[in-house]
């Protein structure tokens, strides 16, 4: 019975051994937030789980929104956009590192699969819905952008049409695959992730806008280390092969 017990307590003593190892080796690997925008929820999802030096932490939202909160003080390890002006603005005040330039997307008309809407000029006719993001956030500018190139009072038309500005392309999204808009500008990568609900109307290459993501090193991140490894992965490594799956372009 004796040796029993003590087997028993020198099993249970070894387990516990064993458990604490693995919350210390937990314990030491640290936590990086990446603030990024709402588009590349998917290619980032897949990607970050694998990263081998720090458990990921991402936070989705408009590149607008993410940008204010670093500059109320919110201090992510990496901070990754759909434009180079956010990073741009950032880095000139003082709070992100030099931006990296790491993909491209391409803006597109995304209406219902089966729509009767085929081209940009469809959206002006009467009764049309459209949804399109707000100014500030870079699938909103992009929008204006292109629309600004058409040729008469097209845009016009167009944005009379707007029933609802989005604060991300999430937003857009979701109104269309429920119903509520008939068509919205979004990324093509947007489209293909939709799983088959939308269907892609390519915009003419006259005007269609240049959206270059870039992201950088937040000034008062906590991990720089491991910050700039996730930085390079994205133009090189796991994420930057998963940002190309999900139809990203390379930055040049």
């Amino acid at each position: 019975m004796r040796h029993r017990a003590a087997l028993a307590a020198a099993l249970l003593a070894l387990a516990l051994s064993a458990c604490g190892d693995e919350e210390g080796e937990s314990a030491a690997k640290p936590r990086l937030v990446v603030s990024a925008a709402a588009s590349m929820t998917d290619a980032l999802t897949a990607c970050s789980a694998d990263f081998a030096n720090a458990d990921v932490k991402l936070s989705f939202a408009g590149s607008d929104e993410l940008a204010a909160q670093i500059r109320e003080g919110v201090a992510p390890d990496v901070y990754a956009a759909a434009n180079t002006r956010l990073p741009g603005e950032l880095h000139a005040d003082g709070l992100l590192g030099r931006p990296v330039e790491f993909a491209t997307n391409e803006l597109v008309l995304a209406v219902p699969k089966g729509s009767e809407i085929d081209s940009v000029a469809d959206l002006t006719a009467n009764g049309v819905t459209i949804a399109i993001g707000s100014e500030s956030v870079p699938i909103g500018s992009y929008t204006r952008e292109a629309l600004a190139r058409l040729p008469g009072d097209r845009s016009e038309a167009i944005l009379a049409n707007v029933r609802s500005n989005e604060p991300d392309v999430k937003g857009i999204v979701g109104k269309l695959t429920q119903g509520a808009v008939d068509a919205g500008f979004v990324y093509v990568t947007d489209v293909k992730a939709a799983g088959g609900e939308l269907e892609a109307i390519h915009l003419p290459a006259a005007v269609q806008p240049q959206a270059t993501y870039a992201a950088g090193l937040v000034t008062k991140a906590p991990h720089r280390e491991q910050a700039q490894a996730y930085l390079h992965g994205l133009r090189e490594g796991e994420c930057a092969d998963a940002l190309r799956h999900a139809g990203f372009g390379a930055a040049p």
